[in-house]
């Protein structure tokens, strides 16, 4: 029987690796030529790997939380004999098996089992995907052992020829690697009572890990992966920039009418809904190219200015959770290519069906937290970029309005711009003054323009 390898591919320039996040097939199970085998996660988006050909699943080569480089094999599939030839195999390996045999294999899979579920290496900060965890289990090193190997792997993670070769060396006396992280032992010697000091705040942790509702009445429900990285980015963004605000408000009256005025001969022609966000996109792609000292990001000591402007559009997800997705070039737009850009990402936002480059490549992200009914907010940036803007919600308010023949009270539609901007690098003048141009280029609005 033909043994198809089905290997990572390619998720885009920028994506190198990802994590098996689920196995949506078993060993055994019969897959039809594009049916999704498996989930993947990259640093921001989630997708699933379907399979190119039809067929039985032999192998599966990495478990959940494995990371998989770009091209690896991820699974063997069978794909010669039909329907029914793999399973008349497997039934016929089952028919000749002795008992004797079946029961053994049982045996080895259910202490392989225990194996993995009695592993414990919780108490590092240091990731370690479960074969490694499995393999040091079995080999019996501790975890300040593990944590001292020296891993190859993408941030210096420790991949599985790292642990094997190490567990040679050590059984070669090649390396002296015990004596190295018997470091608590010659603590533990001493006079002192450091040991249980250094121990203890693993012990702390690995309580926290899982808390315990006091009244019995309240959920406690584990953050999801992204949920976790949204976390990590938003305290490390903190701890990176000087975060400071600039807001203004805006009169938007003349986008409202015009709006109004064409969005359903938009509709019709185009096929797409015309909402403010590329309006409001438009001006600040706009904005940009009058002050690119905002369009720019920081690496260490230095300021890389950007050739191109790519708007973030910060999006939220069905399930509550956040993500950006990325309109490249979009300068370049005029505003039915930014509507049916801004519809796209957000239509396949929703969906779950964003590619990881789509949400590559940012150089300033936009935030709409006027969907939500909040008449303003204070962003945190998008790292390594040095701004975000929030669009906050429209709403009719009475305001002074001043003409020739005097000013007088009107009913005017108005929203607040907050600007949130790394003072590392941008001053409050450029910062005030990039915003106010993006209110000017709004309250200047054609109202007689064609879309």
């Amino acid at each position: 029987m033909a043994r198809f390898e089905l290997k990572l591919p390619k998720m885009g320039e920028s994506v190198a690796e990802a994590t098996v996040t689920n196995w949506l097939k078993e060993v055994g199970d019969r897959i039809e030529a594009d049916e999704a085998v498996l989930e993947i996660a990259t640093d921001k988006v989630d997708s699933e790997v379907p399979s190119e050909v039809s067929g039985i699943l032999v192998e599966q080569l990495f478990g959940k939380d494995d990371l998989v480089q770009v091209g690896q094999t991820i699974a063997i599939i069978e794909t010669e004999g039909g329907e029914t030839a793999a399973p008349e195999t497997v039934n016929a390996v089952q028919e000749t098996a002795a008992p004797a045999e079946v029961a053994e294999i049982e045996k080895t899979i259910e202490a392989v089992k225990e194996t993995v579920a009695s592993q414990d290496f919780s108490g590092s900060d240091k990731f370690f995907s479960p074969l490694v965890k499995n393999i040091a289990k079995e080999e019996g090193l501790s975890l300040n052992e593990l944590e001292n190997i020296a891993g190859s792997g993408k941030d210096g993670r420790v991949t599985k020829e790292d642990i094997l070769k190490y567990v040679e060396d050590r059984k070669s006396g090649a390396v002296q690697a015990p004596q190295t992280v018997e470091a608590p032992k010659a603590v533990a010697e001493t006079p002192k009572v450091e040991a249980p000091k250094a121990v203890e705040p693993i012990v702390q942790k690995s309580q926290q890990a899982v808390p315990v509702s006091v009244n019995g009445a309240d959920e406690i429900v584990e953050m999801d992966r992204m949920r976790k990285l949204i976390s990590g980015y938003m305290v490390a963004s903190v701890q990176t920039s000087a975060h400071v605000q600039s807001f203004i408000e805006v009169d938007v009256t003349n986008i409202v009418k015009w709006r109004d005025k064409v969005k359903a001969a938009f509709e019709k022609r185009e096929g797409e809904k015309l909402t403010f966000t590329p309006i409001m996109m438009e001006a600040v792609a706009k904005a940009l190219k009058d002050f690119p000292g905002m369009n720019i990001s920081v690496d260490g000591d230095y300021i890389i200015k950007k050739k191109n402007i790519n708007l973030g559009m910060a999006a939220a997800l069905p399930n509550g959770n956040l993500i950006v997705p990325v309109i490249k070039n979009a300068d370049q737009l005029n505003l039915v290519g930014m509507a049916k850009a801004v519809n796209d990402l957000g239509n396949r936002a929703k969906a779950g069906k964003l590619k990881p480059d789509d949400t590559q490549g940012g150089t300033y992200t936009v935030t709409n937290v006027g969907t939500f009914g909040s008449v303003f907010g204070t962003p945190i940036i998008n790292q390594p970029q040095v701004g975000i803007l929030a669009l906050g919600a429209i709403r009719k308010v009475p305001a002074v309005i001043e003409t020739p023949e005097g000013d007088f009270i009107g009913i005017r539609q108005k929203m607040f711009l907050s600007h949130s901007y790394d003072h590392r690098v941008v001053d409050g003048a450029l910062g005030g003054s990039f915003v106010k141009r993006v209110a000017e280029y709004l309250e200047a609005f054609d109202v007689d323009r064609d879309f």
